[in-house]
């Protein structure tokens, strides 16, 4: 069993904020793989279904973004999984725009939902970092991360999204070289 947390903050004015571009990678993953509803557990919505052989539980905290560290403590102490289980779906401000890394533990580069997570559980759990870019100066990150995506980012973001569900089996397989490879092949085209 593995657990994929998705990164957001909950309520319809956030749905299209840059911070909760891990929301929508649960989401897109949710649908590729014909998981079914969510339900309410765990201090957030939480799926479970498999991926190719892997048996997964998604899971998007409703806490907001820096208490989400509560609702996936609450996961893993329930299935009594270790962290290396755990999967988190983030925003990444050093990254480019669309562009997707994976690295397990390291530190939370100021991230708040990184920072809960970390406090509740350690920060040996894998990241799936999904480039946002940076606004250009640290004044303007919050009103930036908070922002919704522009209309014109909406394409890539989508073909972005598709990707990342089109190549999660790799990630469940844990060959996250693969993962990374085959998204990038795929933003190419």
């Amino acid at each position: 069993m593995q657990i994929w947390v998705g990164l957001g903050n909950p309520g319809a004015q956030y749905a299209l904020n840059r911070h909760n571009i891990g929301f929508m990678a649960v989401d897109a993953i949710e649908a590729v793989a014909g998981f079914l509803p969510p339900r309410t557990r765990f201090q957030g919505w939480a799926i479970e279904g498999r991926i190719g052989t892997e048996k997964l539980l998604l899971l998007k905290p409703a806490t907001f973004m820096n208490e989400s560290g509560r609702s996936v403590g609450e996961a893993l102490r329930f299935y009594k999984l270790d962290i290396g289980a755990v999967t988190v779906f983030h925003d990444e401000l050093d990254l480019a725009p669309f562009k997707v890394k994976v690295k397990s533990g390291g530190g939370t580069a100021g991230h708040n939902g990184l920072r809960s997570i970390e406090a509740h559980i350690g920060n040996g759990f894998r990241r799936v970092r999904l480039g946002i870019g940076h606004p250009g100066h640290r004044d303007r990150v919050t009103p930036y991360v908070l922002g919704n995506f522009a209309k014109a980012e909406m394409d890539p973001l989508a073909d972005m999204l598709g990707a990342v569900a089109a190549e999660a089996e790799w990630l469940a397989q844990g060959d996250d070289a693969r993962f990374m490879n085959a998204v990038a092949l795929r933003l190419q085209g």
